[in-house]
């Protein structure tokens, strides 16, 4: 079996990685749109996006900070 590289553009560490992925995990499962093709599952289609580059921390950062406002808003 060959391995084929994919250029990625992956946080520092596995962490940060992670806790990015369970940031736009939520945004998907509260409805936003996935930006790219892939696994109809959130959580998969979330690491998806920050392998591919197209999520940053500065996307994960506003939705927490969104998720905050509204649990204090209720």
């Amino acid at each position: 079996m060959t391995e084929t590289s994919r250029p990625t553009t992956r946080p520092a560490n596995s962490f940060e990685f992670v806790t990015i992925a369970a940031a736009r995990a939520r945004q998907l499962l509260e409805g936003c749109v996935p930006k790219v093709d892939g696994s109809p599952k959130p959580a998969r289609r979330a690491l998806q996006e920050v392998a591919a580059g197209v999520i940053t921390r500065a996307d994960a950062d506003a939705a927490a900070a969104e998720s905050t406002a509204a649990v204090a808003a209720e």
